[in-house]
């Protein structure tokens, strides 16, 4: 009776074993992500206060004579660049975390998906970067010199140094999400949810989609919203050819669909 009951017992452990090795190769991935961020973020913290003012320029360099960033709790000023340094670490690390979770996921995908996936993971980290750099070189500026044009007279601005990181990190992750149209668009064609020819007739319905976005995330002035708006529509633009160039039309399914 006990042969009987060796196969089942047999792959159950081997089941119990792969899933154990599996979560063995999880915890080295984040290990190995985690200690990267770590080494990054102890190398930053003595230029931490250099970082925030690099960060605050955009603000200071627009604000009226006399007025600056202010700190209203106590440890604000220690607590604030270093938290700006951690997300610096985060930001700089991207690489290595995504490269840690292809590592892990890659040997479970078929050479089709791995061909696609790779240039997909390459280009989402680039475009945030891109969209974080495009908020705090053109955005914040002009986002920041029609506040300051705005304020009421007898009215003082000075903001906060933690709710002026608390803002910008907003932005940043806002405009890095944006510019990851491309890398979205490829997905769900990939997947079969939408054709290319869907994706270029949505054009008007994207840049209606795009303007509603721009205007609910950007500063409340027209210069913001159209420094997203137009990015985003070239950016669907963009998607579109990358679709045409990367996903490639299913001939079976296409003719399964022709026949009566």
């Amino acid at each position: 009776m006990a042969t009987e009951h060796d196969p089942d017992t047999g792959s159950g452990f081997d089941l119990e074993q792969g899933i154990f090795s599996h979560l063995l190769e999880l915890r080295s991935r984040l290990i190995k992500a985690i200690a990267c961020v770590v080494v990054v973020l102890v190398c930053l913290v003595p230029f931490a206060n250099r970082l925030y003012t690099w960060l605050a320029e955009p603000l200071v360099k627009r604000l009226p004579h006399g007025a600056h960033l202010i700190a209203t709790q106590v440890a604000s000023p220690f607590i604030t660049p270093l938290k700006l340094a951690f997300y610096v670490a985060l930001f700089v690390s991207m690489p290595v975390i995504v490269y840690q979770l292809w590592a892990f996921v890659s040997p479970g995908l078929y050479r089709h998906e791995k061909r696609l996936a790779r240039p997909l993971l390459i280009a989402s980290v680039f475009l945030f970067y891109c969209g974080c750099a495009f908020a705090y070189f053109l955005v914040l500026p002009a986002a920041f010199r029609f506040l300051t044009a705005v304020t009421p007279a007898g009215v003082e601005m000075m903001t906060d140094i933690t709710h002026y990181l608390d803002f910008v990190m907003m932005v940043f992750f806002a405009f890095g999400l944006c510019f990851e149209i491309p890398v979205v668009q490829v997905i769900v064609a990939a997947t079969g949810l939408v054709s290319l020819q869907k994706l270029r007739s949505w054009r008007r319905y994207a840049i209606v989609a795009a303007a509603a976005v721009a205007a609910a995330i950007t500063p409340p002035d027209i210069t913001s919203m159209l420094l997203l708006l137009v990015p985003m529509v070239i950016l669907y633009e963009l998607g579109i050819v990358a679709v045409r160039l990367l996903v490639r039309p299913k001939p079976a399914a296409d003719a399964a669909e022709q026949l009566p």
